[in-house]
């Protein structure tokens, strides 16, 4: 096959996000981006991810085809946490030809040794706070808002390139009728009671004390994931960034604060399935992407369970058990049966074990994160 790999200017990005709608075309589980949304994610000056890491954007193409696209990725706010020189790569999309993905991949791998990493990790699109890894398992159903989808013989392509598994993330689903139990119920009203827990949502309407909500929940986030494989600390001006995102999609009902004796104990962020909608947007166009956010509402039954997370000095005062009952009383609520919890590290074992005795919770896709050395 003749084909080249070319390096795209500041210019071509709309071709890099266009041309991912070529390997979807008759898959009926993928969820088209907004183009919108992904010109933002990519536009190195107005994403403060870029004030600390650089993207290059890569194109394989036979004549006017694209065949593949790929993009490099530094991030130095993750080689200052880690002490490591491991570079990125992510967007990743391909034909099913070994040689197209070689190309890309070693396309990225040299930017990348030319910026003196050691190591290429992803795929991250572009970190891990955003959507990364790539599904492996669990093919059979459309993604959560917020997460990735492939098809199935990716992985083999990025195998043939050298790349090794070095993380495995789960995605956990829960019904709420089946983890709603009485014995929950009294659990968690002893601990309430016991430990003077209370529920405060985060206030979207004032914009003071938005803007207070926010920063406590920057200090939980950064604080509660800290030791975290792979977690790098979002800065001020890329939390504000995430939150301005984030705030478009959420409810109330299920963005909140444990509270223990007027304290804040942590934070619970669940997102209404947008993809419910947007998989009905096959075009990707912003129009068509509002109509039907606004018409299909009657479609999300099922909520994605994004941040769940409690300050060290409270995990031993059974607020996650509270906010486990919560959850499934608010989703309730809501006229949702389902929920989505992911994605969880596959070391998280506490997490994991929490999930299953907790909330009845089954195992349901596992994505991967890859990592080959540059040489």
């Amino acid at each position: 096959m003749g084909f080249s790999v070319r390096a795209l200017a500041a210019g071509d990005v709309g071709k890099f996000i266009n041309c991912q709608w070529q390997f979807y075309r008759n898959d009926p589980n993928w969820v088209p981006p907004l183009k919108m949304d992904r010109r933002k994610l990519l536009d190195t000056k107005k994403n403060p991810f870029y004030q600390h890491a650089e993207i290059q954007l890569f194109l394989a193409e036979d004549g006017k085809k694209v065949l593949g696209r790929i993009a490099a990725i530094t991030n130095e706010l993750h080689n200052q946490t880690h002490g490591d020189k491991v570079g990125f790569f992510g967007f990743f999309e391909c034909v099913n030809d070994q040689q197209v993905a070689k190309a890309l991949v070693e396309s990225a791998a040299a930017w990348l040794l030319g910026k003196g990493k050691t190591h290429v990790r992803g795929p991250v699109n572009p970190s891990m706070n955003d959507e990364c890894a790539l599904l492996v398992d669990g093919f059979d159903t459309p993604p959560r808002v917020l997460m990735t989808y492939n098809p199935p013989y990716y992985a083999d392509l990025l195998e043939g390139c050298g790349f090794r598994k070095v993380k495995d993330l789960y995605a956990y689903d829960i019904d709420r009728k089946v983890y709603r139990s009485e014995k929950l119920e009294r659990m968690q009203d002893l601990i309430r009671r016991r430990y003077d827990i209370t529920i405060r949502e985060v206030d979207f309407k004032n914009k003071a004390q938005f803007q207070r909500d926010i920063e406590t929940i920057k200090m939980i986030y950064n604080e509660a994931w800290e030791d975290n494989w792979g977690f790098v600390k979002l800065t001020d001006d890329e939390f504000d960034f995430l939150a301005a995102d984030l705030k478009m999609i959420a409810n109330p009902k299920l963005t909140y604060f444990v509270e223990i004796k007027g304290k804040t104990a942590g934070f619970f962020l669940g997102l209404p399935d947008i993809n419910q909608q947007l998989i009905y947007n096959r075009g990707g166009g912003i129009l068509g992407g509002g109509w039907h956010l606004l018409t299909k509402k009657s479609k999300v039954d099922t909520a994605r369970i994004v941040i769940m997370g409690v300050l060290p000095e409270y995990r031993r005062t059974g607020a996650d058990a509270v906010m486990y009952y919560e959850v499934g009383k608010r989703v309730d609520e809501l006229g949702m049966r389902y929920g989505e919890a992911s994605w969880i590290l596959e070391d998280n074992v506490e997490m994991r074990q929490a999930l299953q005795r907790a909330m009845k919770a089954e195992l349901s896709k596992t994505y991967r994160i890859y990592e080959k050395p540059l040489t």
